[in-house]
């Protein structure tokens, strides 16, 4: 084997592992945003997290990728351990398709029908065919399918790249000597586990493990523990990952760890009893690529129908092994954005979407408690809607961070604009919360100055505090739960809340000029009308962007025809939320 040997081999594990790549993500664009609502499907049993393990790790090629994916759930609270679990379990099987595919080359036969079937035939002109999509078409699902094609043909190329490269070790005493060495379970498995490492991932060591098969010096006895010890391998990416996570994504990705070690140990432990026994008379025979794909499989097939019935038994182990501290025993201040969810993008943008709602609860809190302050004012209370601020206003800077970074990555027309539609929805929420603090403030000055509002003017801003509410518990039904319905009735409740403040404005200038309202409390009273009709104003902006996206139309257009009277639905619900509210207003005095 001379140096030229050793170049077209580097140049071939690099064809091959970019195509795995690549077609590894075109499969996952091609998903986009469904990956979400599968894993909130398919978690909620242990069969229906393996089975999803198995089919996302066959769409990236990569259990350890499926793992680190899963660390990062449960590290941001979306997954428990036990979901977690299952998934990775699953992952080891999906792992496998890499393997089943390469084996399709040694397919062989001299009729046109078979000699189509070889990918030495077909892989060329799927590349060619993926590349016509890739490159002439702009419809990111043909792009997407384009991409996956031209991987399948790179990875395949990089395949018999390889296998070019290593046919002259068939006839060198030393490879030969070398693998045979490798029948020693312990080097083995050593053996599979670095080059797993050394490469991050064990479906395309599996590959390259096929690759020297063709050599004619792999057999049962060196194969078995090489492959093993890649399963183990496989485990240093997540564990990787880990480091500086939470508690829950320590043991996730320990989990993975033990499931492998264990299931390596039950199998070396049958398969070399079974070998003292006699029962392994091929040993010693030539392995091939579709033996070492149908091993692979089974091997991790088996071990996870061995470990679903004890995952219990895996997260007690993980547990012991990684045990709680006392800080992840509390809430944490600020959602978790984790960046190792940026390899499946789908996940990452449901996490900051989570986040941003996050973000909406706590400004509607901090609105319910600082008008509570008006009337029963509490130092701690204060203490917390200011603490509460303070997170709005990092989470306002984190969310936005987060999203933009989750933007320089390849991403589907829906997702662009779930990022666009997520930046301007943190900014609405950042100024509910400063329009809260606002009104805090105005019930400092009524406290430290010793202020009273006229019992009429106690009513009102009772009146408008239960309008502004429902407004705010609409919007964040329509944002969590996409309830185009409920996003509807927001914009008639703040008409509604516009009209009560117009209304309010009026009749405390007639308090003013009869003396029954002090001129500073007054002012104050105008401040709190002011913001409290802004945050509904900013209520109205995020059910409006709800509804655009959805109708596909302007929301300042379509504000501007309700408005109008366009919608007898909008001036129906218009008129009962008068009849709940304006109407009130005369009664109180």
């Amino acid at each position: 084997m001379t140096i030229f040997n050793v170049i077209n081999l580097a140049g071939g594990i690099a064809l091959f592992l970019y195509g795995m790549s690549i077609m590894g993500a075109g499969l996952e664009k091609l998903a986009g945003g469904k990956l979400e609502g599968v894993l909130q499907r398919l978690t909620r049993s242990v069969p229906r997290a393996v089975l999803l393990g198995a089919v996302i790790t066959g769409l990236i090629q990569s259990s350890a990728g499926t793992t680190v994916i899963c660390v990062g759930l449960v590290n941001s609270g979306i997954f428990t351990l036990p979901q977690a679990i299952g998934v990775i379990m699953g992952a080891n099987i999906g792992t496998t398709v890499t393997g089943q595919l390469i084996r399709l080359s040694d397919i062989s036969g001299g009729g046109w029908l078979l000699t189509m079937l070889k990918p030495s035939t077909f892989s060329p002109l799927v590349a060619f065919a993926g590349a016509i999509l890739f490159v002439f078409f702009k419809a990111p699902k043909k792009r997407n399918i384009g991409q996956i094609m031209m991987g399948f043909g790179i990875l395949f190329t990089g395949m018999f790249t390889m296998e070019a490269a290593v046919a002259p070790l068939k006839d060198s005493p030393f490879f030969v000597q070398l693998f045979s060495s490798l029948q020693n379970p312990i080097l083995g498995v050593l053996a599979g586990a670095l080059v797993t490492v050394a490469i991050q991932s064990s479906s395309a060591s599996v590959g390259i493990l096929q690759a020297l098969s063709t050599t004619g010096a792999i057999t049962w006895g060196s194969a078995i523990p090489i492959i093993l010890g890649q399963n183990i391998g496989t485990c240093s990416t997540p564990l990787i990952a880990s480091i500086g996570a939470s508690t829950g994504a320590k043991r996730s990705a320990i989990v993975h760890l033990y499931f492998n070690v264990i299931g390596t140990t039950v199998f070396l432990v049958g398969i070399y009893g079974l070998k003292a026994v006699g029962l392994f008379p091929f040993w010693d025979q030539v392995m091939s690529k579709g033996d070492i794909a149908n091993f692979h499989t089974l091997f991790n097939v088996l071990v996870t129908l061995m470990f679903m019935p004890f995952t219990r038994a895996l997260a007690w182990l993980a547990e012991k092994t990684v045990p709680e501290r006392a800080e992840d025993a509390q809430d944490l201040s600020l959602p978790v954005l984790d960046e190792r969810l940026f390899t499946s993008p789908a996940v990452a943008l449901q996490q900051a979407r989570a986040a941003v709602e996050k973000m909406g609860r706590r400004a509607s809190t901090n609105f319910c408690k600082a008008f509570g302050q008006l009337e029963h004012y509490n130092d701690e209370v204060t203490q917390n809607i200011q603490t509460r601020e303070d997170l709005l206003d990092k989470m306002e800077v984190s969310i936005s961070d987060y999203l933009v970074k989750i933007g320089d990555r390849e991403l589907t027309e829906n997702e662009n604009r779930q990022i666009t539609e997520l930046l301007k929805l943190i900014g609405e929420y950042e100024r509910i919360g400063d329009y809260s603090i606002n009104i805090l403030e105005c019930a400092q000055r009524v406290q430290d100055r010793e202020l009273h509002f006229s019992s009429a003017a106690k009513q009102e801003l009772e009146l408008l505090y239960q309008a502004v509410k429902e407004i705010l518990q609409l919007t964040a039904g329509a944002f969590s739960g996409a309830d185009l319905a409920k996003a509807e009735q927001v914009e008639p409740l703040e008409e509604t809340v516009d009209q009560i403040c117009l209304a309010m404005r009026e009749r405390h200038i007639l308090r003013l000029k009869s003396g029954r309202c002090e001129l500073e409390a007054g002012i104050v009273f105008l401040d709190i009308v002011t913001n409290a009709e802004r945050v509904s104003d900013h209520c109205s902006n995020i059910a409006g962007r709800l509804v655009g996206n959805e109708l596909d139309m302007d929301a300042h257009a379509r504000k501007q025809a309700l408005h109008a009277g366009s919608s007898p639905e909008y001036n129906r619900i218009l008129e009962d939320y008068r009849q709940k509210y304006l109407a009130l207003l005369p009664q109180m005095s």
